[in-house]
């Protein structure tokens, strides 16, 4: 929660330019307290597995959040539909409403072209919508290649083999989503496309906020501070690449092991988690400076909203 102090007190501004959650007494006196709505739109296959690992890190706050799952009309063949049906909504029953935040995750569609994928139309018209009904929305890996893709045209490029482990990385930018960053963290990723950080450099609207020599650009920002595309998968738990790795190895497919993940590269050892720490801080950044004490108090207010 914000440190409350007069707004003339100079350590406010100097606090302020840190990113140190300070509110003036003046605002907190006359603020209004709701819960935050936060809508994930999960495209994962195990979904009770993603939504865990999500709300994990959507908890790690003393904000109230409540939560709501949207799934898209293609059919999941990992989750039960008494599970689909019971707990996630369809676009149809929600896009009239409004949301402090949305997080849209990966998808194991990346090696096709977007177009190709079945979904794809009805993942426009949710991107499309979510700019007049959504505060701040967070794109998850392929997401975040797709969100990049339609709203900007960045292309994306196939890997010669997929990347897969636990790779350092540094922020550029000093920016609230990585208040409190060492300076070098560690991040997994697993995917078998990329994006050019020349091409996100020709798009005015958009910055780098890190980036890491071995797995390339892992957040891209929009400089509105309302959307971000997220290449890796912090919201990974221990075992989540152990578990690829062996699915992919029984499925005879080309896997190496997972960079810098195992004990001296020994499948056989227990994987460490190197990458707690900055996940958690990353979503409780993310609720706090970018959605709470940004987003308009009367939700109905997006529709007026510039997306600049």
């Amino acid at each position: 929660m914000p440190i409350r102090i007069p707004e003339n007190l100079p350590a406010y501004e100097i606090l302020e330019k840190e990113n140190i959650f300070v509110m003036s007494r003046s605002r907190a006196e006359h603020q209004d307290i709701r819960p935050l709505h936060v809508l994930i739109l999960n495209l994962m296959p195990k979904k009770i597995e993603t939504e865990t690992q999500l709300m994990r890190l959507l908890s790690n706050t003393p904000l109230q959040v409540d939560i709501e799952l949207l799934n898209v009309a293609h059919q999941s063949k990992n989750t039960a539909r008494t599970h689909l049906d019971t707990f996630y909504k369809t676009f149809l029953e929600i896009h009239q409403r409004y949301y402090d935040g949305m997080i849209i995750t990966g998808a194991p569609v990346e090696q096709l072209d977007f177009e190709q994928v079945d979904y794809w139309e009805e993942l426009c018209e949710i991107m499309r919508w979510s700019r007049k009904h959504v505060y701040s929305t967070m794109y998850i890996c392929w997401a975040a290649l797709a969100g990049l893709y339609f709203h900007f045209g960045i292309p994306k490029y196939p890997l010669e083999k997929k990347l897969f482990g636990v790779f350092p990385h540094k922020a550029e930018k000093d920016t609230p989503l990585l208040r409190g960053f060492d300076d070098v963290f560690l991040v997994p990723h697993s995917r078998h496309s990329d994006i050019h950080r020349s091409d996100i450099e020709k798009v005015p609207e958009l910055e780098i906020l890190s980036y890491s020599p071995l797995a390339g650009v892992y957040i891209v920002a929009n400089k509105n501070g309302r959307e971000f595309f997220v290449t890796g998968h912090n919201e990974y738990e221990r075992d989540t690449l152990k578990d690829e790795y062996f699915r992919d190895l029984e499925k005879g497919l080309p896997i190496e092991v997972p960079f810098n993940y195992f004990a001296g590269d020994n499948p056989n050892c227990e994987p460490k988690f190197s990458w707690r720490c900055h996940s958690n801080l990353m979503y409780s950044n993310w609720l706090n400076y970018c959605v709470y004490q940004q987003t308009p108090f009367h939700l109905g207010d997006l529709r007026n909203m510039e997306m600049r």
